[in-house]
């Protein structure tokens, strides 16, 4: 008679563990779920941000300029404000906002993959060489244009133009 007894309280110990098992794996999930929603579903900077601009103008050595994209920020009246600059396979210097002109209310930005330029949201690829032109005949996911010129050894992004793109951040 004790071995059935003991046999129906291991049984019920099992039946114990399992259940505690299975809501620390729900936890779990539920945990990754939220983490998930945070980092990307609500417009985590997509890259290093680098540098900040300054009340007129964003000034960057060309000798800091790459291949490899990088990211900035301006605080424009409380909104973050962000964008890129990259050096495209021709070795003009490209920049953009880090917001699509259609899908920046997903406020996702792009990310670098080789030499093209993938919005977060949408997954459309655009060649870095293409970018840097205005999205003329509008409508169509398109990396938001930010003009920029060179000056001497730096290249010179006005913190008006920046302004102008701060309604894909709000």
């Amino acid at each position: 008679m004790g071995v059935a007894v003991a046999a129906v309280v291991d049984a019920a110990e099992v039946a114990e563990v399992k259940m505690k098992v299975k809501k620390t794996y729900f936890w779990g999930v539920l945990v990754l779920i939220v983490l998930g929603f945070f980092i990307f579903g609500r417009g985590a900077i997509t890259g290093n941000v680098v540098g900040t601009a300054s009340a007129n103008e964003l000034s960057i050595p060309l000798s800091e300029i790459s291949a490899e994209a990088k990211w900035y920020e301006s605080d424009i009246e409380g909104t973050r404000v962000r964008y890129f600059v990259v050096k495209s396979s021709d070795g003009t210097i490209k920049t953009a906002f880090d917001a699509c002109d259609v899908c920046y209310g997903s406020r996702k930005g792009y990310r670098q993959e080789g030499n093209m330029m993938i919005c977060n949201n949408c997954g459309n690829k655009y060649p870095i060489t293409g970018l840097g032109t205005e999205n003329k005949a509008g409508g169509g996911c398109w990396p938001g244009y930010l003009p920029s010129k060179i000056v001497g050894d730096n290249l010179v992004i006005k913190s008006s133009d920046i302004a102008k793109g701060k309604y894909r951040f709000e």
